[in-house]
């Protein structure tokens, strides 16, 4: 048997063509709100255990947020979260109930630190517009970011 070459039928598909005219979409295009990077430091409580755990939020949307926590969880659990940012001198907080929709297989337990996609669950429509100006900031200082020019090497 010879070496298949790069964009050769395989089981009578090309791949990365459509399937039956039906467009392959990415996750991307079937979120329904855009996601925006952030850092930002969130704190979290699971059902029945009083501790607090902290962890950081990579990036957000109306509809959830992609946190890195220290612990192990299962898919469909709910927690308690509050997410913190700076507003002006004042420190801020978003505060609700999200539900873990993903777990991230390659999470890395060797360092406590494990992906999740969380949904929210119910923000309160204050919560809520909160969350949509702080996203709109976000974005904002995003693109100004992108705009700006980078400093010039020193020789």
């Amino acid at each position: 048997m010879s070496p298949r070459k790069p964009g050769s039928k395989r089981g009578g598909k090309k791949q990365g063509t459509e399937d039956r005219g039906r467009k392959k979409s990415s996750a991307a295009d079937q979120r329904r709100h855009r996601r925006v990077p952030v850092e930002l430091p969130i704190d979290y409580a699971r059902r029945g255990i009083k501790a607090d755990f902290g962890g950081i939020v990579k990036n957000a949307s109306e509809g959830g947020i992609l946190v890195y926590l220290p612990e192990k969880m299962k898919v469909g659990e709910t927690l308690k979260i509050e997410i913190y940012f700076p507003k002006g001198l004042e420190l801020q907080t978003i505060q609700g109930l999200a539900k873990i929709v993903w777990a991230d297989l390659a999470s890395k337990e060797t360092w406590r630190e494990h992906r999740y996609g969380l949904k929210f669950h119910r923000l309160p429509p204050k919560t809520l517009q909160k969350l949509k100006s702080l996203l709109k900031e976000m974005e904002k200082t995003e693109q100004a970011e992108d705009l700006s020019p980078s400093p010039e090497p020193r020789t």
